[in-house]
């Protein structure tokens, strides 16, 4: 397991952890108008890892490559600082139940690890760069890197609102 796995794997758990033990109305209540429920969050997580995988992917089969520079990717662990999510990656309005949202987010990881499984040189990825809305052009290895800490800023913010219901 390289360190991309052990990141995405411990990542996930966490998540995992967090949501398990919610019932319904804890997973899908919003505590302020204009901010996600836990499941809505949960739901933009499975969205972006949708929309990753398919970068990757697309990056992977063009194969064509970049001598792009390392962006700072860790702003996002900064929770002082707000991003928008795209459009693309908002999530439906709900609801959601827990092992529904658990069985798709287990899907979308396999599919993930099934892209990341047939590259035979992981080193490739730091060499092939897609355009990323955030960041511009983006190598794969850091999407990837991207991925989980993208998730573990969205754990500090359902931590944040267990707290608070």
């Amino acid at each position: 397991m390289d360190d991309f796995e052990k990141y995405l794997f411990s990542t996930r758990e966490r998540l995992l952890n967090e949501i398990s033990y919610l019932n319904e109305d804890e997973f899908n209540r919003t505590l302020e108008i204009n901010t996600w429920s836990i499941a809505q969050i949960c739901h933009h997580l499975l969205k972006t890892e949708t929309l990753f995988r398919k970068a990757i992917f697309y990056g992977v089969e063009q194969r064509i490559l970049s001598k792009t520079e390392r962006k700072p990717i860790q702003i996002v662990l900064d929770m002082s600082k707000k991003f928008p999510a795209p459009k693309v990656s908002e999530p439906s309005s709900g609801p959601f139940q827990v092992p529904q949202i658990i069985q798709l987010l287990s899907d979308s990881r396999n599919k993930l690890m099934g892209v990341l499984d047939k590259i035979d040189d992981k080193s490739i990825l730091k060499e092939i760069a897609v355009n990323h809305p955030r960041f511009g052009d983006l190598p794969l290895d850091q999407w990837i890197e991207l991925l989980y800490l993208h998730e573990q800023r969205h754990i500090e913010q359902i931590k944040d609102l267990k707290a608070l219901s």
